[in-house]
């Protein structure tokens, strides 16, 4: 244990979420602003008082402290990219010499000016340097094992969501597994060259499902891989199923998880064109507007109305997913009108200003 502390010390630090924050951010000068100004209360609260509260006192401290703390952490800033390549040792080490050495700066300059009046030589009380000293030294120390522990909970949290993702992509997995070997063991005989279309097909299709579930693809990519599987069950039902698209106003470059869209064209297909012996039509529509990508699937359905179990639990499976991707403002809904089943699924998004206009408008009408 003491070997590997010891070595980690040694190494530079391996990760971009590095133990300092961002302290050139405004959240960041902010929160230390406040927690300054609250220490310094606290400061001369317990300090005796003879009759009113002393109000100079607490100006004076909470200037004196404003400044080392506002300096501090625009030096920390600058330094942050450069600890970042040195031992964390060293880093460590860097963060208590600029607050320390800042501290006794201040504490010498503020004899100077407010009991010298900026008259005569620097003076120094080594008392007062190594009070002031000891104290920014276990400020700075529980500041930084503030610090760390946040960044240990960052670290914990992102690693129970990408196992949430895993496994909920796993669940996701058996959907489009067996429908489609079915597919292509009925078409062996009849069509060798669609049953390789159809392995090749299935192949992207796993290769999606085996990538990381945290990572972003595209629209594009979703909408290919979608298409590959459609054309496995076009194969099996042939004219009873019938796809239109309409996903102008959505560009391919729109950021959108693998396998986000497929689980529900799959519903669409086992719980409402499957059952009925004429088939029927889905309609994908997809957009992006004031940021949200939305995308509707409107499918033909039978008469009953109860829904099967596997519906539920894929729906609610993609919702799982983007909500812990995009949070709690993404939605999937889905309902029943007439003889239509409808998904709609809605998420926000950044994009970047020119997205709309790299967008390519070769969508197919009917398929």
């Amino acid at each position: 244990m003491k070997n590997g502390f010891w070595t980690l010390l040694k190494q530079p630090y391996d990760g971009e979420d590095f133990f300092l924050p961002d302290l050139c951010s405004s959240v960041a000068v902010f929160t230390l602003i406040v927690l300054a100004q609250l220490v310094v209360l606290v400061w001369v609260l317990a300090q005796p008082v003879a009759g009113v509260f002393d109000w100079v006192q607490l100006a004076m401290a909470s200037l004196f402290v404003q400044w080392i703390v506002l300096l501090s952490a625009a030096a920390l800033c600058r330094l942050r990219g450069w600890m970042q390549r040195r031992p964390l040792a060293l880093a460590v080490a860097v963060c208590y010499a600029v607050v320390i050495a800042l501290t006794l700066l201040f504490t010498v300059l503020g004899d100077w000016v407010i009991y010298r009046g900026l008259q005569g030589a620097l003076h120094w009380d080594a008392q007062q340097l190594l009070r002031h000293g000891l104290i920014a030294l276990i400020m700075t120390s529980l500041l930084l094992r503030y610090f760390y522990l946040q960044q240990q909970w960052q670290r914990q949290h992102q690693a129970e969501l990408r196992s949430r993702l895993q496994a909920l992509q796993s669940r996701i997995r058996p959907h489009f597994l067996f429908n489609s070997l079915n597919s292509i063991a009925s078409l062996i005989e009849i069509d060798p060259a669609k049953a390789e279309q159809a392995v090749l097909d299935l192949s992207d299709l796993f290769r999606a499902n085996l990538a990381s579930p945290d990572t972003l693809s595209s629209w594009g990519e979703e909408r290919r891989l979608c298409e590959g599987y459609l054309r496995i069950e076009q194969y099996r039902l042939g004219q009873r199923m019938r796809v239109h698209w309409s996903v102008v106003a959505l560009p391919d470059e729109v950021p959108m998880p693998l396998l986000t869209l497929q689980p529900l064209l799959e519903n669409a297909i086992l719980h409402g064109l499957q059952p009925r012996l004429d088939g029927g039509d889905i309609y994908i529509e997809g957009r992006l507007h004031e940021g949200q990508v939305e995308l509707v699937v409107r499918n033909t359905c039978p008469e009953q109305t109860d829904t099967h179990h596997g519906s539920r639990m894929a729906m609610s499976n993609i919702r799982a997913r983007l909500q812990a991707l995009f949070g709690e403002q993404a939605q999937l809904t889905g309902w029943r009108d007439g003889e239509c089943f409808f998904s709609r699924l809605v998420y926000p998004v950044k994009q970047r200003p020119t997205m709309a206009e790299k967008s390519l408008p070769n969508e197919s009408t009917d398929r």
